[in-house]
């Protein structure tokens, strides 16, 4: 028996027969509207009231579509589940139930077993090359994948996040139902998948709302990406709203890691957003969602979203690591360490307290909420990409530093992500790229150039120069992880390292972490925290990090049976090296 998913929408193409497919578009800026089927006269659409226009048409799966406003202007479809021709090119009908499902009693795994690994599509070359990276992921401990962006951007090289039809699949990556088979595949080896989401603004390119339904923008709240869209509408908010139940239900995706919600102006909608979900998602379905939201705004975290990305903690440990204090980092370079004190043991370091750069305060309290609320990472596309050369911290920190480091992210309980290539210590960058025809490529580049002025090293109008040019070819190719560096002695080490690490996290650190609270965090010397955890069963999880260059004294209560020290026997006669982490677990003294 066939089993397939098929998500009904308010917007965009349905087929309702084999041969027959309804049209809903909302335009409420125009009087009249055309679908237009190639190879077929045009169809005018009816208008309904709030702007809605419907027309039922005889074309199948694969019909060719766009959408008549006037003699001058055909526009592809808003919901378009399909961009053969990039983003101003025809949409597409697509029947979602000709992909038969193989993995369809998955159910997911619940938050506290992930371990994410982050990718970015093209770069591992599409669907396929996803797919293909899997069953390795799975052997060594990644539980979670999360992809990058996949809505249609321009041309076919893009981080992701200039992307303008929100529910086609980017089809340089490959067709919907190779992407479908990309998640079933992770199903079928037990992992769950995530996907980014960007609900707070379009891309440059490609993007005709404004054209026939200008109440989409809220004109009095400009963004660096133009006119904010405005969420009190309520077929705005329909429309992100059915895009992420899209996602979940037709594409089975295991959860949603939404970009930058803090650009999104009414945070009632969030919170509406993550309680629709959970009331539309099948019974007994573990599905997670995820924020990145720069306003630390603990709030969302306690209103039905799963964890946020923790920048607090990356920016630490990054300023431990690298001693870097400009940009966003200057605002913990006076301090990192009690910084990364308090991100151990609450989660942000930031908790309403003036963030220098903004001149303003930043976050809310989290108290109460668990250290799985918070997903830790050392590197990502952003902390990558967003650099000018796009350097890895294995160019950027002293090795056994890193290690340490890692070591931390991998055990602590807070969840773990890894970028990709990040899990051999890949050393190749990750650098901003785009396809933009040559105009917006140039505008990009120069853009981009001059962001950096502020930065010391690149001060010299010469030396910005040398910041490639994101619409270059080379710029992507250079961004595509190399897989002999995986093979080579250092790589085939630090991939033993994850693994070891992993196995760890999962023999003696998952099964425990729900339930677990914090008992607190110390500065233990410059450069230098120790923590501790009481876990969900009773156990006391403890552990000491030095990045600092000097020897620090272990607190009396970084205690009990050795988990994990790097270097071996860092953590003995209550001394913690430099560049040494050491990680104790006392069981229950009950035994459970």
């Amino acid at each position: 028996m066939r089993k397939t998913h098929a998500f009904a929408g308010s917007f965009g193409a349905t087929l309702v027969a084999p041969h027959q497919t309804r049209f809903r578009f909302w335009a409420p800026s125009v009087s009249s509207v055309a679908v237009e089927i190639e190879g077929q006269p045009p169809v005018p659409m009816d208008r309904h009231p709030d702007g809605w226009f419907q027309a039922t048409a005889p074309c199948g799966a694969g019909a060719l579509y766009r959408y008549r406003l006037n003699p001058h202007l055909a526009v592809p479809d808003p919901a378009s589940r399909a961009q053969p021709h990039d983003v101003s090119g025809p949409s597409q009908v697509v029947d979602p139930r000709a992909y038969d499902w193989q993995a369809n009693d998955w159910r997911g795994l619940p938050w506290e077993q992930a371990v994410i690994y982050e990718i970015h599509v093209g770069a591992a070359g599409g669907f396929r090359g996803v797919r293909d990276q899997l069953a390795r992921l799975a052997a060594m401990g990644i539980t979670a994948v999360e992809l990058m962006p996949l809505s249609e951007f321009p041309g076919g090289r893009n981080w992701g996040y200039d992307g303008v039809l929100p529910y086609a699949p980017e089809s340089a990556y490959g067709t919907p139902d190779e992407l479908k088979a990309l998640v079933d595949h992770a199903h079928a080896l037990g992992m769950m998948i995530f996907l980014d989401v960007v609900y707070n603004h379009f891309g440059p390119e490609g993007n005709f709302l404004a054209a026939y339904a200008a109440p989409f923008f809220h004109a009095g709240r400009p963004t660096p990406w133009g006119d904010a869209i405005d969420f009190r509408q309520p077929a705005v908010q329909a429309y992100f709203t059915e895009n992420a139940l899209y996602w979940l239900m037709e594409y089975r995706f295991d959860g949603l890691r939404l970009d930058a919600v803090q650009a999104i102006g009414e945070r009632d909608w969030l919170v509406d957003l993550a309680a629709h979900v959970r009331a539309r998602i099948e019974p007994g379905r573990h599905i997670h969602l995820i924020l990145e939201n720069e306003n630390n705004d603990a709030g969302l975290l306690r209103a039905g979203f799963d964890a946020q990305w923790n920048d607090d903690g990356h920016n630490a440990l990054h300023v431990l690591l690298t001693g870097e204090s400009e940009g966003y980092y200057a605002n913990f370079a006076p301090d990192p360490t009690t910084q990364l004190a308090r991100v151990l043991a609450e989660g942000f370091a930031f908790q309403g307290e003036e963030f220098p750069t903004l001149g303003r305060p930043r976050g809310m309290p989290t108290a109460g909420l668990p250290p799985s609320a918070f997903v830790l990472f050392l590197q990502n596309h952003d902390q990558i990409g967003n650099r000018a050369m796009g350097e890895r911290l294995g160019v950027l920190a002293p090795r056994q530093a890193l290690r340490a480091a890692y070591a931390l992210l991998l055990l602590s309980p807070q969840i773990p992500m890894l970028f990709m290539g990040e899990d051999w210590g890949s050393r190749r960058p990750f650098l901003y790229f785009t396809s933009h025809p040559p105009i917006l490529g140039d505008i990009v580049r120069d853009g981009r150039r001059r962001e950096f002025a502020a930065f010391a090293h690149f001060s010299d109008p010469a030396r910005r120069e040398t910041i490639p040019d994101p619409n270059h070819p080379d710029t992507f190719a250079a961004s595509i992880p190399d897989a002999q560096e995986a093979t080579s002695t250092e790589g085939r080490a630090w991939l033993a390292y994850t693994a070891t690490l992993l196995h760890l996290r999962h023999a003696r650190i998952t099964p425990r972490l729900r339930g677990a609270r914090s008992l607190g965090a110390l500065v233990a010397g410059p450069g230098a925290v120790a923590a501790r955890w009481r876990m969900g069963d009773g156990a006391i999880l403890s552990l000491a990090l030095n990045l600092g260059a000097e020897t620090v004294a272990l607190p009396d209560w970084v205690a009990g049976p050795v988990l994990f020290q790097d270097p071996p026997a860092a953590g003995t006669g209550g001394l913690l090296a430099p560049h040494s982490v050491t990680i104790h677990l006392a069981e229950p003294a009950h035994g459970g």
